[in-house]
């Protein structure tokens, strides 16, 4: 099954409040709209995209340690995937495809990084409940993913949804400013320059990490 296979089965669940999800029919139409709003507000389109040299970053991973995006492109292409953190089933759905695909993905020489505004702890916790065999960078504030073009602010009344929904994202984040990240995923050659590159305001849209496996083996092939 593909990963957006996975995805859309588990939004008809969640649509149709079956357990464990038991969602309030009445949440739908409000994240629709913020989501119908991101997408119209064109954003996706002005982001860090293929073509782009990619913003470098240093960030710590979820145990503490100083992880460097030129540290490891001296290694070999970099793979770099933003999602809104462990509270978010999609973004659960998609590091697990992620994770799966590692063997393939490092065959090419490829490294692996997540990226999360959530805490520490919080990192841990994706890297533990998903059994990530990467790590996952905190980014405070969404300052990297700002850098990349994909940091935007949660309109009013879905800030009041999340809040109702107990879904606080300052207590996830550590942060007291409501913003997030639009998911993305990069793969970065080894001069900087981004090769491949998928930003979708619609969280609930992912892509399959196979797309990579091309974009990797054309790098490979030209070193």
């Amino acid at each position: 099954m593909s990963l957006q296979d996975r995805l859309d089965a588990f939004k008809a669940d969640f649509k149709a409040g079956k357990p464990p999800y038991n969602a309030p029919p009445e949440i739908h139409p409000i994240m629709e709209r913020a989501t119908a709003e991101l997408i119209a507000s064109g954003q996706a389109a002005r982001a860090i995209k293929a073509g782009d040299r990619a913003p470098a970053f240093g960030l710590k991973d979820q145990d503490g340690n100083e992880v460097s995006s030129d540290a490891l492109l001296d290694d070999g292409p970099l793979i770099v995937s933003f999602y809104r953190g462990v509270w978010c089933p999609y973004c659960n759905l998609d590091l697990q495809a992620l994770n799966e695909a590692l063997p393939d993905l490092r065959r090419f020489g490829a490294s692996v990084v997540a990226i999360s505004p959530q805490t520490a702890v919080n990192s841990r916790k994706s890297v533990r409940t998903n059994g990530l065999g990467f790590p996952v960078l905190g980014d405070p504030r969404n300052d990297v993913a700002a850098a990349f073009g994909l940091r935007f602010a949660l309109p009013d009344y879905l800030v009041d949804l999340y809040r109702k929904l107990k879904n606080e994202l300052p207590a996830f984040n550590g942060d007291a400013s409501w913003t997030l990240p639009m998911p993305a995923r990069y793969v970065i050659g080894t001069d900087g320059i981004v090769v491949y590159s998928d930003v979708n305001p619609d969280y609930t849209h992912r892509p399959d990490p196979s797309e990579m496996l091309p974009v990797l083996e054309k790098l490979a092939q030209a070193a």
